[in-house]
């Protein structure tokens, strides 16, 4: 039990999240990795998110626990509710990285505009100390080209 961290003390701690976008193209995933503080808010994360992916940071969006059909989600956290709208989820304004993301390896889907679905799993894959000096959130690990968020497309 000499190893377990106290919920209270995670609010300092620095949460490493991986953030893959997901591609219906037999291509490799492009990912990102985050570096964001246990106190920081889900807002906060879905705007880094969007910003290491280049995309504007101008629609709706939610964190799922259901991967695959975020509707089924026992446990989820939506713009909607901040914005005054109905919302069968609590917002993402007040809900910090270090009471949602509880666990290693705990995953969430962040559903990024409702409108072009756009999809990332997102992974809690190490919480650490602060470093000093260091400004947070940040990228630290870019892979993979991030797609255009809004392709031209040819008429058909």
């Amino acid at each position: 039990m000499g190893n377990l961290i106290k919920k209270s003390e995670l609010k300092n701690k620095i949460f490493f999240i991986k953030a893959t976008l997901e591609n219906n193209k037999k291509t490799k995933s492009p990912y990102r990795i985050i570096e964001i503080k246990g106190e920081d808010s889900l807002y906060d994360l879905a705007e880094m998110i969007t910003n290491s992916f280049d995309f504007d940071f101008d629609h709706a969006f939610g964190f799922y626990n259901n991967l695959s059909d975020f509707g089924s989600s026992d446990e989820g956290y939506e713009l909607f509710a901040d914005v005054g709208e109905e919302s069968t989820y609590p917002g993402v304004e007040k809900s910090y990285i270090y009471q949602v993301y509880t666990f290693l390896k705990k995953k969430f889907l962040f559903y990024f505009d409702y409108g072009d679905d756009w999809h990332f799993i997102t992974e809690l894959i190490e919480i650490n100390e602060k470093v000093s000096k260091k400004k947070y959130p940040c990228i630290c690990k870019k892979i993979g080209k991030a797609p255009e968020q809004y392709p031209e497309y040819d008429d058909e």
